[in-house]
């Protein structure tokens, strides 16, 4: 199963405080075990919501919002992971460093495979890859 992995964003993440190069070192030492045991997928950290804007979509109208926007509504950064189920992504996220100084939330969902819509989508569509990125998931 593949998941999403959101690191919540702080007050710290959303001022623009870079990592210690101690934390940097760490994080890259798990994101090497995560690629040694064929679960990542993708991930990166996120600049400060002030870099970013929002769509709003409304029916037709469309509204353009420019951030920052409060850091309990944001992630700070993410992984997609593809492992067994949820313990073992559960497990994973328990090993990692804490990405940030103090007390840090991560969220851990699954994305939405095509056996979800089988009964809803004809067999060509649920023959199309997934996601941007075109992989399918393994086994």
């Amino acid at each position: 199963m593949r998941v999403i992995v959101l690191v919540k964003a702080t007050a710290e993440s959303e001022a623009g405080a870079p990592p210690s190069p101690g934390l940097l070192a760490a994080m890259a030492r798990f994101n090497e075990e995560l690629v040694e045991a064929g679960v990542l997928l993708a991930g990166d950290g996120l600049h400060p919501s002030a870099r970013g804007r929002r769509v709003i979509l409304d029916g037709a109208e469309r509204r353009v919002v420019d951030g920052p926007f409060p850091p309990r509504e944001l992630i700070a950064g993410f992984w997609l992971w593809q492992v067994r189920d949820m313990d073992e992504a559960v497990a994973w996220v328990k090993h990692c460093p804490n990405p940030m100084s103090g007390p840090c939330e991560i969220e851990i969902r699954p994305l939405f495979e095509p056996a979800d819509f089988d009964a809803a989508l004809a067999p060509e569509v649920v023959a199309l890859p997934l996601g941007a990125g075109g992989r399918q998931p393994a086994g």
